[in-house]
């Protein structure tokens, strides 16, 4: 794929044929760059929205504008900032390409903003990190120096990984309550 452009227009298109394929009625929201998600999911009992991330390269760049916006490199209040930047009932699909040839669907990953915001902030040893991996190992010299991240096999795209994060908003909603006053203040 040659933008990143390309990269997203490919991703948010497998993405709703994929849930289609798993049963869910999906609409997409019209035009390019809306806040927050980019597809809405239903399977006749409940709806997510959906923030669609695509990559090319083996990680996706999810909190970096916040940490542009904190005082020094604070990488775990970049990922509380990018946490408190999704609402309740949305989650994150995110679609690899790398080394995926063109005749093969992409690695797909689902997640609850809150497990993707854990990730960022246990990544580099703790330190945190702005970029999700899917499977990095840390160089020498880097801080976390030996680790490897890897993304859960269990956030692969499946029917029973939908029926767990339905399931989670099910009984988040009021603790989705308590954290969004806890942002408000962010």
């Amino acid at each position: 794929m040659k933008t990143s452009w390309h990269v997203a227009t490919a991703a948010e298109a497998i993405a709703a044929a994929q849930f289609a394929r798993l049963g869910f009625d999906v609409s997409v929201q019209y035009g390019a760059n809306q806040p927050e998600y980019d597809l809405m999911v239903d399977n006749g009992e409940a709806t997510l929205k959906v923030s669609v991330k695509g990559s090319r390269d083996g990680g996706w760049g999810l909190s970096q504008s916040q940490l542009s916006k904190i005082r020094g490199a604070n990488y775990q209040g970049a990922a509380d900032a990018w946490l408190c930047r999704h609402k309740p009932r949305t989650i994150v699909c995110l679609v690899q390409f790398q080394g995926v040839r063109i005749d093969e669907l992409p690695r797909l990953y689902v997640a609850a903003p809150s497990e993707i915001a854990d990730r960022l902030r246990l990544a580099a040893g703790g330190r945190g990190d702005t970029i999700l991996w899917e499977n990095h190992a840390r160089g020498p010299k880097a801080s976390g120096a030996g680790t490897v991240e890897q993304l859960p096999a269990a956030w692969h795209l499946s029917a029973e990984r939908m029926t767990q994060l339905l399931s989670f908003w099910e009984g988040q909603e009021g603790l989705a309550r308590v954290s969004s006053t806890e942002c408000s203040g962010k």
